[in-house]
């Protein structure tokens, strides 16, 4: 069996600052995370290389063969193929652009140093990657399809239960076992709608595929879904949603809009809670980068909030079209708030002071310990990584 690393490069700090709690192999796009895209395509094993803060929570697995692989890359059966089929300490390039290395263990040990002394075999495969928070959304319908034909391709899905109303072809709907579906209604005709174990889409909801929903997650009453919606496991989702990704534990569970979003793990949107993900003059979206430390260009017309993880907002909090609020905000008040909300800040439009480190650890923990979990060590260490690099921006 492969043995595959994903590492990351320097795209993680352009996709920060959901990057900032995980590998960039962990960032979900689609249905499924990059690594879970690697494991279901390949059925290796995987771990990460990753930033220093983040090395205990997610360590590397040395194998006497190992595939170095660069995270941000979204696999296909070409690229597997290729990396098959590649020499041992050999290194294979995309128009001169590193993709992965095969290499021993002493040569994996010294990853990336290694690298340049390495032979080089050219990929004729098509890659794509994810460098920018923009490239998860602007990818993410696509994925979506992709990853529902990962999930079920060779599987026979659970029976729909006949309250249930299917438009357009019901072999385009998958339900995993112990999922409770009753009188919602499905359209498939645009793309496939995949239910997983033991979650529940409550009566009354409206969901147009492509959608996606993990285990134990949740569809609220009477929620209305359009197109290229993935929520992440024990999610629970309502009201309006487009084109968004939930990634794991995080709630929308009332009316309000979520549109072009993507909200991290532990997050909570209050109820009312919406998101503008167009401007009034359809002029360019842009977002805050963190390496240039400024608003980019993204090239999307449609971006609504990008949300890190364990923030929550308020009811009725309004985000402006492409907000970035860093990790363990606490959102609420009137009025919109500031378009990038650096990590720890509690406030809204009226203002920002700091979520004293203690206290955002134990607002996390009050949360999580809903769902019989805590914060590890491990976790608390990178809060503490996370609070002092976001401190410069924190004015």
């Amino acid at each position: 069996m492969l043995n595959i690393i994903l590492t990351d490069t320097t795209a993680w700090n352009d996709l920060l600052p959901l990057s900032y709690t995980r590998p960039i192999a962990l960032l979900r796009t689609g249905i499924l995370t990059i690594a879970e895209k690697w494991q279901k395509i390949s059925g290796a094993d995987v771990s990460y290389l990753t930033q220093s803060h983040l090395k205990n929570k997610f360590p590397a697995c040395l194998a006497d063969d190992s595939i170095v692989v660069d995270g941000s890359i979204l696999p296909n059966k070409h690229l597997l193929v290729e990396l098959q089929n590649l020499p041992t300490d050999t290194s294979l390039i995309h128009n001169n652009q590193w993709i992965a290395s095969r290499l021993s263990r002493s040569l994996t040990e010294e990853f990336p140093s290694c690298t340049g002394h390495l032979a080089q075999k050219e990929s004729v495969a098509a890659v794509l990657r994810i460098e920018t928070l923009a490239d998860i959304i602007r990818l993410h319908g696509t994925q979506m399809k992709l990853d529902f034909d990962l999930l079920t391709l060779g599987r026979t899905s659970e029976k729909l239960s006949e309250t249930n109303r299917i438009i357009g072809p019901p072999n385009n709907i998958f339900v995993e076992k112990g999922a409770k579906v009753e009188c919602a209604t499905f359209n498939t005709e645009a793309g496939p709608i995949y239910i997983g174990e033991d979650a529940e889409v409550m009566e009354g909801s409206i969901i147009r595929g492509p959608f996606g929903m993990g285990a134990h997650a949740v569809v609220k009453m009477g929620a209305k879904i359009y197109p290229n919606v993935s929520i992440g496991p024990h999610c629970k989702l309502g009201g309006e949603a487009g084109n968004s990704i939930l990634y794991a534990y995080s709630n929308k569970g009332h009316d309000g809009y979520l549109g072009d979003s993507y909200i991290g793990e532990w997050c909570n949107l209050g109820a009312d809670t919406n998101t503008s993900n167009l401007k009034n003059n359809y002029a360019e979206v842009k977002l805050w980068n963190y390496p240039k430390g400024r608003f980019a260009p993204t090239g999307l017309q449609f971006c609504g909030l990008i949300m890190g993880d364990h923030s929550k907002a308020g009811i009725n909090t309004m985000f402006n079209t492409g907000t970035v609020v860093g990790v363990s905000c606490n959102i609420f008040g009137d009025g919109y708030p500031r378009n990038f909300i650096p990590s720890f800040s509690w406030g809204g439009a009226g203002g920002l002071s700091t979520f004293a480190l203690d206290k955002a650890t134990e607002a996390c923990n009050a949360m999580m310990s809903r769902r019989g979990l805590q914060l590890t060590e491990a976790d608390k260490q990178i809060f503490g990584h996370i609070y002092e690099c976001d401190k410069a921006w924190r004015k």
